[in-house]
């Protein structure tokens, strides 16, 4: 993943603060991601969405509504409405200076704001809430007990997530007025539901009403055992995995790769800049992450360089093995391959060394032929294990030409 920060005019004039991730190469669809009431676009759980949607292929603007976070702006100016106008105003930037969302994703209160607001950006097709509520009123109940405070002074602050905040007589006003019902009948887009059956903050019911309410095609997840504020990673991960693979079936397809892209064949390979090792890896349509374990000062995101060398040679062995086997009809069921790495001291096979005592790679590879086959035939499917390509050319002399690419 990499990512660009910049900022962009609200509908007052007011700079917002953004940030998008860009997955590598180019993006199959771009999103929009509003974050829940007071949180901001670097809280963990839009972060952490954004960066799996971009293993995906979908790039992600995440920003702060006005007043939060990085934002230009007075909270207390704000209300449901003004963050409406702030992710139709995203939007729009989006829209002239990549292209316009096709994903729509809220979470909490920002879940409400891109069902409201969804009929203001046509291009997008679909729209995912995440733990929000059916009515923008319900956030008043995180301050329940001054809002008869509030409706008679006017203006109070009030105690959110450990940090103060500034409510206005018109931000109750707003809420109260704003009923999503009208909304989910005319949404015209495929709706995804997740909500947690535990939710101490926005109850279940909330997801029920939305998912009544909308006209299909309507999806539900149960998030199982996440809080509000998904907390937890691998929840968050899973919501960005769900995400991907249900938005497929309404975006359009990918376009053919064209010059500048990696095509098929070539592997690009660039640093993500998430952690000290993680690295982003795209050949032709596929995207992958490599990165070493947590002991080693990685976060373990995916396999290590290694790691990959082995599957490379795994999966050729298990391909050359089957070709083979169907070709000359043998009845194998199944083949599995299982390969360690590891640096052996040899002297032997080092006879051109000036330390004879020298490390040399080596690698086990043990392969599991299973089905009916008689020793003949299992001899000769061990036989054509060697003649695999990846195996062919880890033996023999490898020529590596490395030239400086300008950026």
């Amino acid at each position: 993943m990499r990512s660009e920060r910049f900022n962009f005019p609200n509908a007052t004039g007011e700079q917002l603060a953004a940030t998008l991730d860009l997955p590598l190469g180019k993006p199959t669809a771009y999103a929009l991601f509003a974050h829940c009431f007071t949180c901001g676009k670097d809280n963990l759980a839009a972060k952490r969405i954004a960066e799996r949607l971009t293993f995906h292929g979908i790039a992600v603007l995440r920003f702060d509504f006005t007043g939060l976070g990085a934002s230009e702006g007075e909270f207390a100016n704000t209300h449901f409405s003004s963050n409406v106008d702030d992710l139709v105003a995203a939007a729009d930037h989006l829209r002239k200076t990549y292209d316009a969302p096709a994903i729509l994703i809220g979470h909490s209160l920002g879940g409400a704001a891109v069902l409201a607001g969804s009929h203001k950006i046509p291009e997008s097709r679909a729209v995912v809430t995440i733990a929000a509520p059916n009515d923008p009123g319900h956030v008043a109940g995180l301050f329940k007990e001054q809002v008869e405070t509030i409706r008679a002074q006017g203006e109070v602050e009030v105690e959110l997530a450990g940090r103060p905040f500034h409510i206005k007589r018109e931000f109750l006003d707003d809420v109260a007025e704003r009923k999503l019902d009208a909304c989910l009948a005319t949404l015209r887009k495929a709706l995804l539901v997740f909500h947690s059956p535990t939710d101490d903050l926005v109850g279940i019911y909330n997801a029920s009403h939305i998912f009544g309410a909308a006209k299909h095609p309507k999806s539900f997840v149960s998030l199982a055992g996440a809080d509000h504020l998904l907390s937890q990673k691998s929840d968050a991960v899973y919501v960005a995995n769900v995400i991907a693979a249900w938005a497929e079936r309404y975006l359009d397809q990918p376009e053919i790769m064209t010059e500048g892209q990696v095509l098929e064949g070539l592997v690009l390979v660039r640093e993500t800049h998430a952690g000290k090792f993680q690295q982003g890896i795209l050949t032709g349509p596929h995207r992958l992450l490599a990165d070493e374990p947590v002991k080693l000062g990685g976060l373990d995101s995916g396999p290590g360089p290694y790691d990959y060398l082995l599957a490379g040679l795994g999966a050729c062995t298990s391909m050359t093995i089957r070709l083979y086997a169907d070709f000359k009809k043998i009845p194998l069921e199944n083949v599995s391959v299982r390969l360690n790495h590891e640096k052996k001291i040899h002297t032997k096979d080092c006879e051109d060394c000036e330390n004879k005592v020298t490390k040399v790679d080596h690698i086990d590879r043990a392969i599991t032929l299973e089905g009916p086959l008689d020793a003949e035939q299992r001899k000769r499917l061990m036989e054509i294990a060697d003649k695999c390509p990846v195996h062919q050319t880890l033996e023999s002399k490898i020529e590596i030409s490395t030239v400086e690419r300008p950026a």
